[in-house]
């Protein structure tokens, strides 16, 4: 049974830090590459960044110099550490596998 489950989200004042993690199941998980979305409502649902098998990166332009994705093979977890966190980082995030996505963790930033 192919599974993504994301935790780690909650709340967090602007400037503070969170790091959200997405545990893998069903597939060999080092093989595939894999990214981070977030939606938040009324919002498209935002690409943020992706982790190939060699673990080169991707990161978009909104969040490059604050959010750095990075892997456990050896776990099967994805993270992403969210830094210098803006109130307009407040949305579900979700990763993906391909058109697998999980059930999203909420990160919410105020003052």
């Amino acid at each position: 049974h192919v599974q993504l489950v994301e935790s780690g989200g909650g709340s967090a004042e602007t400037g503070g830090s969170l790091r959200v993690s997405c545990r893998a199941s069903g597939f060999g998980f080092a093989d595939y590459a894999l990214g981070w979305y977030r939606q938040a409502p009324g919002n498209e649902c935002e690409l943020l960044s992706t982790i190939d098998l060699d673990s080169y990166t991707y990161v978009a332009d909104s969040v490059k110099g604050r959010f750095v994705i990075s892997r456990d093979n050896a776990n099967n977890i994805v993270y992403l550490h969210l830094t210098h966190l803006k109130i307009e980082d407040t949305a579900m995030y979700y990763c993906e596998k391909g058109s697998l996505r999980g059930q999203g963790t909420q990160v919410t930033v105020g003052t």
